[in-house]
């Protein structure tokens, strides 16, 4: 019977190699057209590289730590020697190639006593990094200093202030938590710049609309105040963030038909009907705003970019959703979660997600289902209403007026169907199989 640690061994050394292998072939492939041996380090060379780190590795409890220190130095002496030669008859100042070879090297002595999981991570992210240096390059060239600013600001709202903020609410009320207020502005200018790096990349009106659902998987509020923010400075049309704004209320509607098919199940033959329909009206609305009048959006020329993260904006928008989150929070602690309905009503004006998971745990203990989808169905509207008003103050009438009558639409489909179809559905399942 073959001995395992044998067996892992050879896997391990396979891996070595294979790191090695995929650099060599990227390596080789840039530089196919040079004549044979001019090059200090291809194909072959890499493959070598890789399994010497895996040898040595391998080698490391015969051998000690000196004995592999002293491998190390001589491999890394070497290999550096011949890529200063290949880099001054190039006239060759980039350093990347002889970065790339010792860490292969380093890779093939991991992948022995390491977890080959990351060994492989690694090794596929650093073929990748070699491969698109044009790519990469034509991106960092595209880049402006206020795109950079931007991306750094975001990342240490994120990474370096959030930390220090205290997470638990100060205010007698239990509904200020300095780090969740923060967590919601770091969504806002989040938000904000990815919009426009979607509308960047992919133009004006995929651009927003792909911002603005993926935008939604996170916060649709969000993204409904920054569209009207956009359409205040002149960045986007009242159409096309209309048409945005239904399309993220669908996504969001029916991310609450997920959470409820994971947290609350029995509220699903209740709810789902008419949050289907819903959800398709919104995205039949966003589909008709962005298509019914674009002759009239193409005639008014291509929106203008101005900065990708405009901090007082940005700021005035957080301010207005904390305030309507901490509202919701302070009627609904009035009432408390035994008044369910009134709480769905004013906890829906800020986070829909927050009630659908109430009612789906108090379902579980015993709440009537339909008492519950009620709740979900009150936090769903008032959520509704909530963005429009946002977005009337963010974006103005004319974004608001077009957000209030696709959300108009989707609240009479989904009134429809819960008043004539959900009587009909919901106790076939309430009977279940016969």
């Amino acid at each position: 019977m073959p001995d395992p640690l044998l067996i892992d061994l050879f896997q391990r050394l396979a891996m070595a190699l294979g790191i090695g292998f995929l650099v060599g072939v990227e390596r080789g492939w840039k530089h196919r057209d040079a004549p044979d041996g001019t090059r200090a380090a291809g194909l072959r060379t890499h493959a070598v590289v890789g399994l010497t780190g895996g040898v040595a590795g391998a080698m490391l409890p015969m051998i000690g730590q000196i004995g592999f220190a002293a491998v190390t130095i001589a491999f890394a002496a070497a290999f550096v020697t011949f890529k200063v030669r290949e880099s001054l008859k190039d006239n060759d100042l980039s350093v990347t190639g002889t970065i790339a070879g010792l860490l292969v090297y380093v890779l093939g002595a991991y992948a022995i006593w390491g977890d080959l999981r990351i060994v492989a991570a690694a090794g596929v992210a650093l073929v990748g990094l070699l491969a698109f240096k044009e790519a990469l390059h034509g991106w960092l060239d595209s880049v402006t200093w206020k795109e950079l600013r931007s991306a750094l600001l975001i990342l240490a709202a994120t990474a370096i202030a959030l930390p220090l903020l205290p997470d638990r609410t100060i205010d007698p009320w239990d509904a200020i938590n300095p780090r969740e207020l923060w967590l919601l502005t770091i969504l806002v200018a989040g938000a904000s710049f990815a919009g426009y790096v979607a509308v960047r990349v992919l133009g004006g009106d995929v651009g927003v609309l792909a911002g603005a659902a993926a935008g939604s998987l996170v916060s649709s509020t969000v993204v409904t105040a920054e569209l009207g923010r956009r359409v205040r400075k002149g960045e986007t049309h009242a159409m096309v963030a209309g048409a945005a704004a239904s399309l993220a209320a669908a996504i969001s509607v029916g991310r609450v038909i997920v959470l409820l098919a994971v947290t609350g199940a029995a509220i699903i033959p209740e709810a789902a009907p008419a949050l289907a329909a819903a959800v398709f009206v919104f995205a039949l609305a966003a589909f008709a705003l962005r298509y019914f009048d674009k002759e009239q959006v193409t005639a008014d020329g291509p929106q203008k970019l101005r900065s990708p993260l405009d901090l007082i904006s940005v700021g005035q928008f957080a301010l207005l959703l904390g305030a309507v989150i901490i509202i919701g929070r302070i009627v609904a602690d009035a009432y408390g979660q035994a008044g369910l309905l009134p709480f769905a009503a004013t906890a829906g004006l800020a986070d829909v997600d927050a009630v659908t998971l109430a009612a789906g745990s108090l379902v579980r203990g015993g709440l009537d289902p339909a008492v519950g989808a009620h709740a979900v169905m009150i936090a769903v509207v008032m959520n509704t209403l909530s963005k429009g008003v946002i977005a009337f103050f963010a974006g103005g009438w004319r974004y608001a007026a077009l957000y209030f009558a696709a959300s108009a639409a989707a609240i009479a489909a989904a009134a429809a169907v819960w008043f004539l179809v959900t009587p009909l559905i919901a106790p076939m399942f309430a009977a279940g199989p016969r």
